[in-house]
């Protein structure tokens, strides 16, 4: 999910504003509101608009370009300037079931979580939203020069922000982050931050640290975490993960002990669970264990290990 669709990036086209310009009025807009994108109200799949559609009126910054699809160019717009006449308490939260509906978008369509979608998403769609997504929090979150503090400028197509007084040039940040799956024998380690939903689980992850490789970071992080020793590592498979901009790597590591000490700070409860018990939380029979989500790198290396298919 969200990667691998083989989508034509088209990165030489972004330093010609006049070709952007011209696919942009040969292509779609996909509006995005406080993160969440414009989705279709029965296939919960993107709809792009007219470059000139009245949805945009409540954007501040350009759009961005995302390449060049089969349909035609792609584009990502923020139009957070919007506001509805109602704002529900979950916009912004992990969990946001609510869907906010345009007076000039008809039919039914409306912005909706991209999380609370994941598994209804083709390859395609779920790369040009996670680009989107990505890029105009990374714009978002980056107004100003790093360098000298001035207002910075969006620039080549949404790729690059450039600061008029100093003339520094800044692009878009992907944050490495590990997810491990963590086995012993015939179990897998299973961690719940305090921040989630009630009775979910999920493989331990965290960020990667400066000067630190991947393996290394999948040690410590376990190890801060849950108290547990890992020996060797092995990496597995990677995600692209926009919420906000970080690139998930897929590992395997295998654990030299059992007892777990839990950071509190960081993990509600961590757990040893079994394969048999994993396939039950799987399947949706254990209550108390709510499956990772379907399109998350998670589900996808717990599938391959109870399929015994790592390799």
């Amino acid at each position: 999910m969200f990667g691998g669709s083989g989508l034509n990036r088209a990165a030489e086209l972004r330093g010609n504003p006049d070709k952007i310009a011209q696919l942009l009025g040969e292509g779609g807009v996909l509006p995005f509101w406080q993160g969440k994108p414009l989705l279709g109200p029965e296939t919960a799949q993107p709809v792009f608009l007219n470059a000139t559609h009245p949805v945009f009126a409540s954007a501040v910054e350009l759009p961005v370009f995302l390449g060049l699809d089969d349909a035609g160019p792609r584009f990502a717009r923020d139009v957070s300037g919007w506001v509805p006449e109602v704002t529900d308490d979950t916009v912004g939260q992990f969990t946001d079931p609510s869907v906010q509906h345009h007076p000039d978008v008809p039919g039914g369509q409306g912005f909706a979580d991209m999380r609370a979608n994941l598994g209804t998403f083709t390859p395609r769609a779920a790369e040009l939203l996670a680009s989107g997504k990505a890029l105009l929090e990374w714009h978002r979150s980056h107004q100003f020069c790093a360098k000298c503090g001035g207002p910075s400028e969006m620039s080549d197509a949404g790729w690059q922000r450039i600061c008029p007084s100093c003339d520094a040039r800044h692009f878009p940040r992907t944050d490495p982050v590990v997810i491990m799956l963590i086995t012993r024998g015939n179990k897998v380690l299973m961690g719940r931050s305090p921040h989630w939903p009630e009775g979910m689980y999920s493989l331990l992850a965290g960020f990667v640290e400066p000067g630190e490789t991947i393996e290394a970071a999948v040690r410590r992080e376990v190890f801060e975490e849950a108290g547990i020793a890992v020996g060797d590592v092995r990496y597995l498979s990677s995600q692209p993960w926009p919420f906000p901009n970080s690139l998930m790597f897929g590992c395997e590591g295998l654990a030299l002990s059992d007892e777990i000490t839990i950071d509190p700070v960081e993990l509600e409860d961590a757990c040893w669970v079994t394969r048999e018990d994993m396939v039950q939380s799987v399947l949706g029979e254990t209550p108390g264990m709510r499956p990772a989500r379907r399109g998350s790198i998670a589900r996808f290396l717990i599938e391959k290990w109870l399929a015994d298919a790592l390799d």
